[in-house]
């Protein structure tokens, strides 16, 4: 499977290593790829790369996220949420953009909004819900 590390799009500039397992809150300014085992939580408006063969439980806020590991807990992505083969989310994802490659696993509830902190449709009254729906014939 291709490490996304080797991508120029993708600039890393801290890993915590695959021997790491580290439990606790995460944040970060810029970006971090973890290729061990973490708990906790990340917070971040930054990039984040879930490194394949890492395991993550944690609920994620981030800028952006691709996954090649697995995840246990929800995500929102305020940029965006890649999956790459063989990455995993277990846990609901909010995210305005959404890439998701063959052989991916996501068991969970998916918000795609166009600015994911400003609109719950889930917590919205019926009545309001219906207004703001624009009909497509």
């Amino acid at each position: 499977m291709p490490r996304l590390i080797e991508n120029p799009v993708y600039k890393v500039r801290t890993v915590l290593g695959g021997e790491t397992k580290f439990n606790g809150i995460l944040r970060f300014q810029d970006s971090l790829k973890i290729d061990g085992r973490f708990e906790g939580a990340v917070e971040s408006p930054g990039f984040l790369m879930v490194e394949t063969g890492a395991e993550v439980v944690a609920d994620i806020s981030v800028g952006t996220l691709v996954v090649g590991g697995i995840i246990h807990g929800n995500v929102t992505a305020t940029e965006r949420l890649e999956l790459l083969p063989g990455g995993q989310i277990i846990g609901n994802i909010r995210c305005p953009n959404l890439i998701m490659a063959e052989s991916t696993g996501f068991r969970g509830r998916c918000e795609m909004l166009t600015d994911p902190a400003a609109v719950n449709i889930f917590s919205m009254p019926l009545d309001r819900l219906k207004k703001t729906i624009s009909r497509v014939n």
